[in-house]
Protein backbone atom coordinates (compact mmCIF):
# COMPACT_ATOMS: atom_id res chain seq x y z
CA UNK A 1 0.00 0.00 0.00
CA UNK A 2 1.27 3.49 -0.65
CA UNK A 3 0.44 6.33 1.64
CA UNK A 4 1.38 9.67 0.90
CA UNK A 5 2.47 12.01 4.43
CA UNK A 6 1.77 15.75 4.68
CA UNK A 7 3.69 17.83 7.20
CA UNK A 8 6.75 15.37 7.35
CA UNK A 9 9.23 17.45 8.76
CA UNK A 10 12.57 16.76 7.20
CA UNK A 11 13.59 15.48 10.91
CA UNK A 12 10.57 13.03 11.23
CA UNK A 13 11.60 11.38 8.14
CA UNK A 14 13.99 8.30 9.59
CA UNK A 15 11.31 8.29 11.85
CA UNK A 16 8.36 7.64 9.22
CA UNK A 17 10.89 4.54 7.41
CA UNK A 18 12.44 3.11 10.90
CA UNK A 19 8.93 2.69 12.70
CA UNK A 20 7.59 0.95 9.12
CA UNK A 21 7.05 -2.51 10.07
CA UNK A 22 4.56 -3.34 7.63
CA UNK A 23 6.63 -2.20 4.89
CA UNK A 24 4.37 0.68 3.27
CA UNK A 25 5.52 2.79 0.31
CA UNK A 26 5.71 5.74 1.69
CA UNK A 27 5.98 9.04 0.00
CA UNK A 28 6.42 12.13 2.49
CA UNK A 29 5.75 15.70 2.49
CA UNK A 30 7.67 18.33 4.25
CA UNK A 31 4.72 20.83 3.95
CA UNK A 32 0.99 20.70 5.03
CA UNK A 33 -2.15 19.06 3.18
CA UNK A 34 -2.71 22.52 1.15
CA UNK A 35 -5.18 22.99 -2.01
CA UNK A 36 -2.39 23.05 -4.40
CA UNK A 37 0.13 19.94 -3.18
CA UNK A 38 -3.24 17.79 -2.83
CA UNK A 39 -1.98 16.38 -5.80
CA UNK A 40 0.90 14.65 -4.47
CA UNK A 41 -1.88 12.15 -3.45
CA UNK A 42 -2.40 11.26 -6.94
CA UNK A 43 -0.90 7.41 -7.31
CA UNK A 44 -1.39 6.78 -3.60
CA UNK A 45 -3.72 3.86 -1.61
CA UNK A 46 -4.04 6.70 1.15
CA UNK A 47 -3.40 9.75 3.43
CA UNK A 48 -1.49 10.53 7.16
CA UNK A 49 -2.09 14.12 7.83
CA UNK A 50 -1.55 16.01 11.38
CA UNK A 51 -3.15 19.14 12.41
CA UNK A 52 -3.33 22.15 10.10
CA UNK A 53 -4.05 20.12 7.53
CA UNK A 54 -6.49 21.32 5.16
CA UNK A 55 -8.81 18.31 5.07
CA UNK A 56 -11.99 20.03 3.36
CA UNK A 57 -14.50 18.97 1.04
CA UNK A 58 -12.49 20.50 -1.77
CA UNK A 59 -9.33 18.40 -0.83
CA UNK A 60 -11.25 15.18 0.01
CA UNK A 61 -13.00 15.58 -3.03
CA UNK A 62 -9.78 15.24 -4.70
CA UNK A 63 -8.42 12.61 -2.79
CA UNK A 64 -11.93 10.49 -3.50
CA UNK A 65 -11.30 11.31 -7.22
CA UNK A 66 -8.09 9.97 -6.98
CA UNK A 67 -9.51 6.44 -5.35
CA UNK A 68 -8.61 7.21 -1.98
CA UNK A 69 -10.85 6.26 1.10
CA UNK A 70 -8.34 6.28 4.08
CA UNK A 71 -7.55 9.79 5.19
CA UNK A 72 -6.17 9.32 8.69
CA UNK A 73 -4.50 11.75 10.88
CA UNK A 74 -1.54 11.27 13.23
CA UNK A 75 -2.82 13.58 16.01
CA UNK A 76 -5.56 13.61 18.89
CA UNK A 77 -7.61 16.12 17.46
CA UNK A 78 -9.10 16.11 14.02
CA UNK A 79 -11.13 19.70 14.03
CA UNK A 80 -8.45 19.68 10.98
CA UNK A 81 -11.31 17.74 8.93
CA UNK A 82 -14.49 18.21 7.35
CA UNK A 83 -16.35 15.42 9.09
CA UNK A 84 -19.47 15.94 6.90
CA UNK A 85 -17.77 15.88 3.91
CA UNK A 86 -16.17 12.76 4.52
CA UNK A 87 -19.19 10.80 5.67
CA UNK A 88 -20.67 12.28 2.74
CA UNK A 89 -17.96 11.11 0.18
CA UNK A 90 -17.60 7.38 2.51
CA UNK A 91 -13.91 8.52 3.31
CA UNK A 92 -12.90 7.24 6.73
CA UNK A 93 -11.06 8.40 9.35
CA UNK A 94 -8.93 7.43 11.79
CA UNK A 95 -6.59 9.03 14.71
CA UNK A 96 -4.17 8.56 17.12
CA UNK A 97 -6.04 8.54 20.64
CA UNK A 98 -3.06 9.13 22.79
CA UNK A 99 0.64 9.81 22.62
CA UNK A 100 3.53 10.18 25.34
CA UNK A 101 1.46 12.92 27.91
CA UNK A 102 4.86 13.92 28.95
CA UNK A 103 5.45 15.81 25.58
CA UNK A 104 2.52 18.87 25.96
CA UNK A 105 2.58 18.78 29.62
CA UNK A 106 6.50 19.31 29.77
CA UNK A 107 6.44 22.52 27.78
CA UNK A 108 2.68 23.87 29.67
CA UNK A 109 4.76 23.34 32.75
CA UNK A 110 7.74 25.16 31.62
CA UNK A 111 5.84 28.08 30.07
CA UNK A 112 4.65 28.65 33.11
CA UNK A 113 7.84 28.38 35.01
CA UNK A 114 9.90 30.88 32.43
CA UNK A 115 6.46 33.10 33.28
CA UNK A 116 6.40 32.84 36.86
CA UNK A 117 10.58 33.46 36.91
CA UNK A 118 10.21 36.26 34.35
CA UNK A 119 13.31 34.27 33.04
CA UNK A 120 12.58 35.48 29.22
CA UNK A 121 12.48 39.55 30.00
CA UNK A 122 15.53 38.86 31.96
CA UNK A 123 17.62 36.83 29.36
CA UNK A 124 16.20 38.90 26.57
CA UNK A 125 17.79 41.87 28.61
CA UNK A 126 21.12 40.30 29.51
CA UNK A 127 21.75 39.91 25.45
CA UNK A 128 20.93 43.34 25.37
CA UNK A 129 23.79 44.36 27.41
CA UNK A 130 21.53 44.79 30.86
CA UNK A 131 22.67 43.37 33.53
CA UNK A 132 20.51 44.81 36.53
CA UNK A 133 18.11 42.77 38.13
CA UNK A 134 14.77 44.85 37.93
CA UNK A 135 11.90 44.71 40.21
CA UNK A 136 9.98 43.12 37.52
CA UNK A 137 11.66 39.58 37.94
CA UNK A 138 10.51 39.62 41.48
CA UNK A 139 8.57 36.51 41.97
CA UNK A 140 7.28 33.60 44.27
CA UNK A 141 9.32 29.92 44.61
CA UNK A 142 7.57 26.92 43.02
CA UNK A 143 6.74 25.29 45.70
CA UNK A 144 4.36 28.53 47.21
CA UNK A 145 2.37 28.32 44.23
CA UNK A 146 -1.54 26.91 43.81
CA UNK A 147 -1.14 25.46 40.18
CA UNK A 148 -4.63 24.99 38.74
CA UNK A 149 -5.37 21.93 35.95
CA UNK A 150 -7.94 23.31 33.86
CA UNK A 151 -9.20 19.42 32.35
CA UNK A 152 -7.16 16.52 34.23
CA UNK A 153 -6.77 13.98 31.17
CA UNK A 154 -3.56 12.42 30.79
CA UNK A 155 -1.49 15.34 29.75
CA UNK A 156 -3.35 17.46 32.48
CA UNK A 157 -2.68 14.93 35.16
CA UNK A 158 0.67 14.67 33.71
CA UNK A 159 1.51 18.47 34.41
CA UNK A 160 -0.33 18.12 37.61
CA UNK A 161 2.21 15.68 38.63
CA UNK A 162 5.43 17.71 37.82
CA UNK A 163 4.14 20.52 39.78
CA UNK A 164 2.87 18.36 42.58
CA UNK A 165 6.71 16.81 42.94
CA UNK A 166 8.12 20.03 43.60
CA UNK A 167 5.84 21.38 46.06
CA UNK A 168 3.19 23.02 44.53
CA UNK A 169 0.02 22.85 45.71
CA UNK A 170 -2.04 21.44 42.02
CA UNK A 171 -5.97 22.03 41.61
CA UNK A 172 -7.76 20.87 39.67
CA UNK A 173 -11.07 20.86 37.57
CA UNK A 174 -12.92 18.72 35.42
CA UNK A 175 -16.13 17.13 34.71
CA UNK A 176 -15.05 13.49 34.53
CA UNK A 177 -12.49 13.38 37.32
CA UNK A 178 -10.22 10.08 37.34
CA UNK A 179 -8.65 8.13 39.95
CA UNK A 180 -5.10 8.82 38.22
CA UNK A 181 -5.41 12.46 38.20
CA UNK A 182 -6.78 12.05 41.89
CA UNK A 183 -2.97 10.68 42.60
CA UNK A 184 -1.68 14.37 41.49
CA UNK A 185 -4.54 16.73 42.14
CA UNK A 186 -7.55 17.59 44.30
CA UNK A 187 -10.47 18.30 42.18
CA UNK A 188 -12.35 21.65 42.83
CA UNK A 189 -15.02 23.71 41.21
CA UNK A 190 -14.46 25.67 38.18
CA UNK A 191 -14.69 28.92 39.57
CA UNK A 192 -12.26 27.89 42.81
CA UNK A 193 -9.52 26.93 40.55
CA UNK A 194 -9.87 30.07 38.85
CA UNK A 195 -10.24 32.28 41.53
CA UNK A 196 -7.64 30.57 43.84
CA UNK A 197 -4.76 29.34 41.18
CA UNK A 198 -1.28 31.15 40.51
CA UNK A 199 -0.81 29.16 37.14
CA UNK A 200 -3.95 27.91 35.37
CA UNK A 201 -2.85 25.34 32.65
CA UNK A 202 -5.89 24.61 30.04
CA UNK A 203 -5.57 21.06 28.87
CA UNK A 204 -9.44 20.72 27.32
CA UNK A 205 -10.18 19.33 23.74
CA UNK A 206 -11.64 21.55 20.96
CA UNK A 207 -14.99 20.85 20.26
CA UNK A 208 -16.14 23.02 16.79
CA UNK A 209 -19.00 25.01 17.53
CA UNK A 210 -19.31 23.91 21.23
CA UNK A 211 -16.75 25.13 23.66
CA UNK A 212 -15.14 27.98 20.70
CA UNK A 213 -13.90 31.11 23.15
CA UNK A 214 -14.06 28.99 26.34
CA UNK A 215 -11.51 31.04 27.37
CA UNK A 216 -13.02 34.76 27.28
CA UNK A 217 -13.73 38.15 29.59
CA UNK A 218 -15.83 36.43 32.11
CA UNK A 219 -13.58 33.36 32.45
CA UNK A 220 -10.45 35.83 32.66
CA UNK A 221 -12.25 38.23 35.26
CA UNK A 222 -12.24 35.00 38.01
CA UNK A 223 -8.30 34.67 37.45
CA UNK A 224 -6.24 36.51 40.20
CA UNK A 225 -4.24 39.66 38.62
CA UNK A 226 -1.20 37.83 39.63
CA UNK A 227 -2.13 34.45 37.87
CA UNK A 228 -0.40 33.46 34.23
CA UNK A 229 -2.47 31.31 31.58
CA UNK A 230 -1.13 28.39 29.87
CA UNK A 231 -2.93 27.54 26.65
CA UNK A 232 -1.54 24.42 24.81
CA UNK A 233 -4.54 22.78 24.15
CA UNK A 234 -6.22 24.61 20.92
CA UNK A 235 -6.30 28.51 19.61
CA UNK A 236 -10.26 28.20 19.42
CA UNK A 237 -10.48 27.75 22.88
CA UNK A 238 -9.25 31.68 23.64
CA UNK A 239 -10.82 34.66 22.88
CA UNK A 240 -7.82 36.08 21.63
CA UNK A 241 -8.76 39.73 21.93
CA UNK A 242 -9.96 39.04 25.19
CA UNK A 243 -6.88 37.25 26.68
CA UNK A 244 -4.82 40.38 25.01
CA UNK A 245 -6.91 42.76 26.61
CA UNK A 246 -6.94 41.10 29.76
CA UNK A 247 -2.85 40.86 29.55
CA UNK A 248 -2.21 44.35 28.67
CA UNK A 249 -5.18 46.07 31.19
CA UNK A 250 -3.08 43.80 34.34
CA UNK A 251 -5.93 42.02 35.06
CA UNK A 252 -3.61 38.75 34.75
CA UNK A 253 -0.13 38.47 34.37
CA UNK A 254 0.48 36.81 31.55
CA UNK A 255 -0.14 34.17 29.06
CA UNK A 256 2.06 31.33 27.65
CA UNK A 257 0.52 29.43 24.50
CA UNK A 258 1.75 26.98 22.04
CA UNK A 259 -1.27 27.46 20.31
CA UNK A 260 -3.36 30.58 18.29
CA UNK A 261 -6.35 30.86 16.17
CA UNK A 262 -6.20 30.13 11.93
CA UNK A 263 -3.22 28.37 12.32
CA UNK A 264 -3.29 26.99 9.05
CA UNK A 265 -2.43 30.35 7.80
CA UNK A 266 0.69 30.94 10.59
CA UNK A 267 2.48 28.09 11.43
CA UNK A 268 5.23 26.36 8.84
CA UNK A 269 5.66 30.10 7.61
CA UNK A 270 8.44 32.57 8.49
CA UNK A 271 7.52 36.05 8.34
CA UNK A 272 9.80 38.75 8.23
CA UNK A 273 8.45 41.01 10.44
CA UNK A 274 5.53 41.10 13.19
CA UNK A 275 3.35 43.05 10.62
CA UNK A 276 3.20 40.31 8.10
CA UNK A 277 1.56 37.95 10.15
CA UNK A 278 -1.85 37.54 8.70
CA UNK A 279 -3.73 37.84 11.73
CA UNK A 280 -4.66 41.02 13.37
CA UNK A 281 -5.54 39.56 17.12
CA UNK A 282 -2.58 36.90 17.02
CA UNK A 283 -0.42 40.03 16.16
CA UNK A 284 -1.93 41.77 19.60
CA UNK A 285 -0.88 39.06 21.78
CA UNK A 286 2.95 38.78 20.08
CA UNK A 287 3.16 42.36 21.10
CA UNK A 288 2.76 41.79 24.36
CA UNK A 289 6.05 39.89 24.88
CA UNK A 290 7.84 38.87 26.78
CA UNK A 291 4.78 38.64 29.26
CA UNK A 292 3.08 36.98 26.67
CA UNK A 293 4.95 33.39 25.36
CA UNK A 294 3.64 32.07 22.13
CA UNK A 295 5.66 28.78 20.69
CA UNK A 296 4.77 27.44 17.22
CA UNK A 297 2.48 24.56 18.42
CA UNK A 298 5.14 22.23 19.11
CA UNK A 299 3.91 20.81 22.30
CA UNK A 300 3.84 16.95 20.79
CA UNK A 301 7.19 17.56 18.88
CA UNK A 302 9.58 14.94 21.22
CA UNK A 303 11.07 11.97 19.81
CA UNK A 304 8.91 9.38 22.18
CA UNK A 305 5.16 11.36 21.27
CA UNK A 306 6.14 11.38 17.04
CA UNK A 307 7.54 7.68 17.57
CA UNK A 308 3.43 7.16 19.23
CA UNK A 309 2.03 9.25 16.85
CA UNK A 310 3.53 6.73 13.70
CA UNK A 311 3.23 4.04 14.96
CA UNK A 312 -0.43 3.77 15.92
CA UNK A 313 -0.96 5.55 12.61
CA UNK A 314 0.69 2.74 10.86
CA UNK A 315 -1.32 0.35 12.83
CA UNK A 316 -4.32 2.18 12.20
CA UNK A 317 -3.57 1.58 8.26
CA UNK A 318 -2.93 -2.45 8.86
CA UNK A 319 -5.84 -3.10 11.17
CA UNK A 320 -8.43 -1.21 8.46
CA UNK A 321 -6.29 -3.37 5.97
CA UNK A 322 -6.69 -6.87 7.19
CA UNK A 323 -10.28 -6.28 9.34
CA UNK A 324 -12.43 -3.34 7.14
CA UNK A 325 -12.19 -1.09 10.03
CA UNK A 326 -10.54 0.27 12.88
CA UNK A 327 -11.24 1.12 16.53
CA UNK A 328 -9.80 4.42 16.63
CA UNK A 329 -12.00 5.52 13.86
CA UNK A 330 -13.66 9.48 13.76
CA UNK A 331 -17.27 9.65 12.68
CA UNK A 332 -19.25 12.55 11.92
CA UNK A 333 -21.92 12.45 14.66
CA UNK A 334 -24.47 15.76 12.76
Amino acid sequence: MKIVCYGVRPIEEPYFRKLNKYHYDLKLVNAYLDHDNVTEAEGCDAVLVRANCACDEQNLKKFKSYGINWVFTRTVGFNHYDLKAAKELDIKIARVPNYSPYAVANLAFTLGAALTRHVVAAVDAVHQGDFTVSPHYFSTEFNRLTVGIYGAGKIGAIEGKMWKSIGAKVLAYDPYPSDFARQYVKFVSEDDLLQSSDIVSVHVPYFPGKNDNLINSDFLKKMKETAFLINTARGQLADTNAVAKAVEDNEIAGYGADVVIDETRINGHKFNSLAEVPNSSVQSLMKLYPKVLITPHMGSFTEPALEDMISISYDNFHEMQETGDVKNKVEYKG
